[in-house]
């Protein structure tokens, strides 16, 4: 054994005397709703695909006619010859939809973050993010090598606070948050955050991956609220309820012909294969006028929030709080028995002491289903 590999082993022997190592598992999903796993059909309720159009015709439809018409792939970065016709098309859709003058995609919603960030702030400057942020924020805020600072879930307060302290020492400010926290599913206060990042000249940026096509009649977080907040950057993804693959952002002209001058993992990566893109196309075609589809998510949630006895749900997103990693594991066992796919998430993932299951709900899910679902949770994993 090489000193490598006596300390890859001596790592995951720590991981696993702590119940936190992680193992793939093949899943097959045969459908929207549906997964095979150690040759078992299980009921999912671990897939961000919350509108199910993975499986949707129209959307498979699309990607085969691009694939026979443009190949697999992109062939290059999208700045040498990677950028193929259907690009356009997918950014003017998403613009609109987001309500901003112009759309730049990447090849995943990690990738948009690790570049968007740094492309905006630098050495001199400050990154305030919301403590829960998704883990590509941290990410593109430590690639800036700017002052980042962490602020208290959902606490303006303390983000004014910290803003008051250190804004005048940077010349720029960048306030970053969820849209839809992915492990708890509650929403940024934006309209409060859009009000102090004004107050405060700071941008504000909201990572919407988990928002678009399940809240604000589909068009995501920004437009869950009354009073629709500004927003200058809204970032996303492509692979959750669109049901493919890429990330994006949505924002002023200035700033994305900006962001495809500086952001090194937009520059320095290949394009995403156009069948992604006809895909995701097709997608927010129907999430754009399927009224009823974009509702059900979060209205299948709230039906099993409901009769499990717990918060009533704001997303499609569902956390049920255990604790420990064996308690999580447990819990995630006892359901697979049951025939249901719900996964333990444990740290880093989450806080210590904060393992649980996180139930994502699709619009796809049956009432017996959901029912069946929030009475194992009610009476034997929280009894």
């Amino acid at each position: 054994m090489t000193a490598l590999d006596r300390f890859a082993a001596q790592k995951l022997q720590d991981l696993e005397a702590r119940q936190l190592r992680r193992r793939l598992v093949d899943t097959a999903r045969t459908d929207g709703t549906h997964a095979m796993r150690n040759e078992r059909r299980l009921v999912s309720f671990s897939c961000n695909d919350y509108l199910n159009l993975s499986h949707h015709p129209q959307v498979k439809a699309a990607a085969i006619a691009a694939l026979e018409r443009y190949g697999t792939g992109a062939g290059a970065s999208r700045l040498v010859t990677g950028n193929h016709p259907l690009f356009a098309e997918l950014e003017s859709r998403l613009a609109q939809l987001k309500g901003t003058e112009a759309a730049c995609v990447f090849g995943s919603g990690y990738l948009a973050n690790a570049g968007i960030i740094p492309a905006l702030v630098g050495r001199d400057d400050l990154v305030l993010l919301d403590e829960f942020g998704h883990a590509c924020l941290w990410a593109g805020a430590r690639l800036a090598r700017a002052n980042v600072l962490a602020f208290r879930h959902n606490d303006i307060d303390h983000a004014a606070s910290l803003l008051a302290e250190y804004r005048p020492q940077h010349a720029n400010a960048l306030i970053a948050t969820d849209g839809v926290f992915s492990m708890d599913g509650d929403l940024a206060p934006l309209p409060a955050l859009s009000t102090l990042a004004a107050r405060t000249d700071s941008w504000l940026l909201v990572d919407d991956a988990h928002g678009l096509g399940v809240v604000g009649d589909g068009r995501g977080s920004r437009f869950a609220h009354a009073d629709v907040p500004d927003v200058p950057l809204q970032m996303g993804t492509l692979s959750k309820a669109v049901g493919g693959y890429g990330g994006y952002l949505c924002a002023s002209r200035a700033v994305i012909e900006l962001i495809e001058n500086r952001a090194r993992s937009f520059i320095y990566s290949t394009g995403l294969p156009p069948a992604t893109v006809a895909a995701a196309i097709a997608a927010l075609d129907l999430i754009s006028v399927d009224r009823e589809l974009v509702t059900r998510p979060r209205r299948n949630a709230r039906r099993f929030t409901r009769a499990a006895g717990l918060a009533e749900a704001q997303s499609a997103i569902v956390p049920v709080v255990l604790g420990t990693a064996d308690k999580a594991l447990a819990a995630a066992q006892l359901l697979e028995d049951e025939g249901f796919l719900v996964v333990a998430i444990r740290p880093p993932s989450v806080p210590d002491g904060t393992a649980r299951l996180r139930l994502a709900f699709t619009a796809g899910h049956a009432d017996i289903d959901i029912d069946r679902l929030a009475e194992l949770v009610r009476d034997r994993v929280l009894a």
